[in-house]
């Protein structure tokens, strides 16, 4: 091996002579425009930072395989899923929600759960949350509830008037704030969390038949989470906490591992079952859909490079590959076509041709040009259908599996409004501690709302889910549940 060391080079590869000391006229200077390196190096540094993600911006990575270890082929084609044993390399990125790219890990908040298979067939990418469910059901809300998250437009400070006015406001949030408030809320580590699909997929198997899906990933470290106040003190302490835990424990070879179940619903059941299986702030219950056991998720190795590898990778949960569609999930419909084009505003339109998100399999269509394009492939040909005979070619066995679609054209909101029975199970499985945590978490992130119309408003969501949650919000917030609910 070579002990020659290796020359610093501007970005066109030219010798760089001295890296010290800017080119001047004389020693007091003026700089001369002729000093390119100089130019380069600060017309570089001015661009090295994208767009922070709009939201999921603070985040960690790793590398790992994804192992299985059930045969479901009766469910599926999807080619990684085909045969036990078989191992597909995977990138997964954790991340909290709200919070901009330097706020702390330790905060109330959902985390991100992005999952990307390099398969055989072309990414797969399983971009959920550590939450089963979610606040809205259809993303024309989606933008709206994310301002209500960030910073007030005329303070620039985070605001609960905003946060509980649209949650009071939207009752279908109930259900996933109240899992958010809950002890899993703020979790000890990203790997002592379980991560979920959320959204419904359709899986295809080779003849045809299409089935519903939901998934689950368990951790085999356990689920923990962290006391309200201890997770203050490190966001004060440590805010990388839970970025510098990950590193470390993979670095130490403590690799962590999650098992990944599913549920799955024959087809028909979905126009009878007695919650609508596409709502996304709905679970489907384990008595009637068991988790099925699938495979076993391993992260074994960190990133080289945070910007490369975690920074840029892109996911999108429309990265499918045959065997695995989308749902009528209002939610995940707006989602298919939002983060890729986050992306491509983010880090450009080529973002794909990156080497972390870049498929294992050769990509062949007629995307040429745009920024930072480096393979336009070889012929003069970018069109289709031709009378060259040239390809690609479309596969008609790659279309996707129809499914039947009612009604009228028209803006429409879910057949069922029932945001409280769910809900209220989740409230009523809780121990006695866990609903006094429950409450105090609710009671104190509730108290600086200036307004008691928002409040009650809120106050009556608790109540219809269950009469003593309501009761002892309104108690701890000395207000009283509005007579008309009772």
């Amino acid at each position: 091996m070579s002990n020659e060391k290796k020359r610093m080079t501007t970005a066109s590869g030219a010798p760089v002579g001295d890296n010290q000391n800017s080119i001047t006229a004389g020693n007091r200077g003026p700089t001369l425009i002729q000093d390119v390196h100089l130019l380069e190096k600060l017309a570089h540094f001015n661009r090295e930072r994208v767009p922070e993600r709009v939201v999921h911006a603070k985040g960690a990575g790793a590398h790992g395989y994804f192992e299985v270890t059930n045969d479901l082929s009766k469910y599926t084609k999807a080619d990684f899923l085909s045969e036990v044993g078989k191992r597909t390399p995977m990138f997964i990125r954790f991340s909290t929600v709200a919070g901009e790219l330097g706020s702390a890990d330790t905060v109330r908040d959902p985390r991100g759960f992005a999952v990307k298979f390099y398969t055989e067939e072309g990414n797969y990418d399983l971009v959920g949350n550590n939450t089963p469910i979610f606040f809205i059901r259809d993303a024309i809300k989606f933008p709206d509830f994310i301002h209500t998250q960030k910073r007030n437009p005329k303070t620039h400070l985070k605001d609960k008037n905003a946060v509980w006015d649209f949650w009071s406001l939207s009752p279908e949030s109930l259900h996933q704030i109240t899992y958010l408030h809950g002890d899993r809320g703020i979790p000890a580590t990203f790997r002592h969390m379980n991560g979920y699909g959320s959204h419904t997929f359709k899986w295809v198997n080779d003849k045809g038949e299409a089935f519903w899906v939901k998934y689950h990933f368990i951790s085999e470290q356990g689920v923990k989470g962290l006391d309200e106040d201890v997770a203050g003190q490190i966001a004060g302490d440590n805010p990388d906490y839970h970025v510098e835990d990950l590193y470390n424990s993979i670095d130490k070879g403590d690799f962590p591992a999650w098992k990944l179940y599913v549920q799955i619903m024959p087809y028909e059941d979905a126009k009878t079952y007695r919650f609508d299986p596409f709502d996304v702030t709905k679970v489907w219950s384990q008595k009637d859909y068991p988790r099925i056991e699938v495979g076993r998720m391993v992260l074994d190795r960190n990133p080289e490079n945070y910007f490369a590898e975690v920074e840029q990778a892109a996911f999108s949960p429309g990265n499918f590959v045959p065997g695995i569609e989308a749902s009528p999930d209002k939610m995940l419909q707006g989602r298919l076509f939002g983060y890729s084009d986050a992306h491509r505003y983010r880090i450009g339109a080529n973002h794909q041709e990156l080497p972390i998100n870049r498929p294992v399999n050769e990509v062949n269509n007629n995307q040429f040009d745009g920024q930072m394009r480096y393979s336009n492939g070889s012929g003069s040909v970018n069109y289709e259908p031709n009378s060259y005979d040239t390809e690609p070619k479309e596969d008609p066995a790659s279309k996707i599996s129809p499914f039947e679609v009612y009604g009228e054209a028209d803006s429409v909101s879910y057949d069922s409004d029932d945001h409280y029975t769910q809900a209220g199970d989740l409230y009523r499985l809780m121990s006695a501690d866990e609903k006094d945590r429950l409450i105090d978490a609710f009671v104190g992130h509730m108290k600086p709302v200036d307004k008691d119309e928002i409040k009650l408003r809120q106050i009556e969501h608790f109540y219809k889910a269950d009469p003593e949650w309501g009761e002892r919000i309104a108690k701890g917030l000395g207000l009283s549940v509005p007579e008309g609910v009772k």
